[in-house]
């Protein structure tokens, strides 16, 4: 088996990458990792080659600094890559403010997921994709795809137009303010015990069930909170408008909706891994890779990568997929096939996964119809962005006239705003260099 991994945030997910592929899965892989700066290859390297040792498995780290070597072979593709994500999204930020006449402008369309900025996220992701798929369909045509990318319905979709079989994996929903953790703290619940099961978009995700230790329903009292706005405005408004509680980072929900009164997207979102967090990380790293595991030093600093990897782990989806075994994993993307039979089966959806045999087993989930119907809206645009970032000028024009978020906007204004940031972005948007 190969697994070929690429993008710039490969680095910090290789530590929990490894341990599932050797120490919880046992596989005697070959992992393969563009990375074309000497001094990360030779750190990397050193690092997993102290990782398999330990392990015992006969497997085979390389950092190649050539794509093809990369991708020749593979068997499965993980996903972890943007463009500039952070400058160019700032880029973005600065066109949308106005000017002296109008300083705000359009700052609140400046998101990463939603509206106009995270259609130029898209755009900017689909001239990414669009050159790795052209290598992989003579490098490795038949390759599973595992995406960790954002916006992530969107680059599961940018995959699947290409022909392949793509999983997406975003930031989840059991963290943060409005997360699967925060509301069993807030009903006295261990989260450890706990079983939630939320469905809906990447990012968009509702919760449709919570059990505590003893396996009783805790619904009603989740609901009970939202409606009294101890879970927020946003969460509380949602309620009221769609018939469920929204989970996880609920400010993300507000990208795909309309602006609202009492939120303003983050002006410097954590797009790529903090500079900060990187020299941890290649301190640490560096530890292990001279010291092996055989040190207190060096378990500490394994115990650290491990603790401050992201917590999704595409290296389990992944070899539960090729090798056919029994896997659930919660908040899954992919394309819909029957999951949430109150969406199209063509939508990108984000649901818990079942696992039998390497076969999805759909869960036959039901959305309330306020929130199917705000689904629908959300995830026909998301499919006209991927199709408008392949050079689709026509789905680019209706991905504009639909968008929710855009609601209440002038749409022909907004067709000249587009041309304009495509412009500012022309030396990385080459499909669109002929204008309309």
């Amino acid at each position: 088996m190969k697994i070929a991994l690429i993008g710039q945030e490969i680095p910090a997910l290789l530590s929990s990458l490894l341990a599932d592929l050797l120490f919880a899965g046992h596989e005697a892989a070959e992992i393969c990792a563009e990375e074309k700066n000497e001094t990360m290859s030779s750190l990397l390297e050193a690092y997993a080659d102290r990782i398999i040792r330990h392990s015992g498995v006969d497997a085979r780290f390389r950092a190649c600094s050539a794509l093809e070597d990369t991708l020749r072979g593979a068997d499965a593709v993980v996903y972890a890559g943007d463009y500039m994500a952070s400058s160019r999204f700032q880029q973005d930020r600065e066109a949308l403010g106005g000017d002296e006449n109008d300083p705000e402008g359009l700052s609140d369309q400046a998101r990463v997921n939603g509206g106009l900025g995270g259609l130029m996220h898209t755009l900017r992701q689909g001239e990414k994709i669009r050159q790795l798929c052209d290598d992989m369909d003579g490098l490795c045509p038949k390759a599973l795809v595992i995406t960790l990318g954002e916006p992530v319905a969107r680059t599961v979709e940018l995959f699947s137009l290409r022909g392949y079989r793509c999983y997406g994996l975003g930031k989840g929903i059991a963290k943060g303010p409005g997360g699967v953790e925060d509301i069993c703290r807030r009903l006295g619940l261990d989260a450890r015990k706990a079983a939630a099961h939320a469905a809906g978009l990447p990012g968009f995700e509702f919760l449709l069930s919570l059990t505590g230790e003893d396996g009783q329903e805790q619904l009603d009292r989740v609901t009970e909170l939202a409606r009294r706005g101890e879970l927020g405005r946003l969460c509380a408004r949602w309620l009221e408008r769609y018939g469920a509680v929204a989970v996880g980072r609920v400010t993300e929900h507000a990208e795909f909706l309309p602006a609202q009164p009492d939120y303003a997207p983050e002006e410097r979102p954590a797009l790529t891994e903090s500079v900060e967090r990187r020299k941890e990380r290649i301190l640490w790293m560096n530890t292990v890779g001279q010291q092996g595991l055989d040190t207190q030093e060096a378990k500490m600093a394994q115990v650290w990568l491990l603790s401050r990897a992201p917590a999704a782990r595409p290296m389990q989806l992944a070899l539960a997929l090729l090798r056919g075994e029994d896997l659930e994993m919660p908040t899954v993307a992919r394309k819909n096939r029957g999951e949430i039979v109150s969406l199209p089966r063509e939508a990108v959806i984000q649901s818990d996964l079942t696992l039998k045999g390497g076969a999805e087993q759909p869960h036959g989930v039901r959305l309330p119809p306020e929130l199917a119907d705000v689904c629908a809206e959300i995830d026909e645009a998301g499919r006209l962005a991927a199709r408008a970032a392949f050079g689709d000028r026509s789905a680019l024009r209706e991905c504009i006239e639909l968008d929710p978020a855009l609601e209440g906007l002038d749409r022909l204004y907004l067709r000249e705003v587009v041309d304009k940031l495509i412009d500012m972005h022309s030396d990385i948007l080459t499909l669109f260099g002929d204008g309309e």
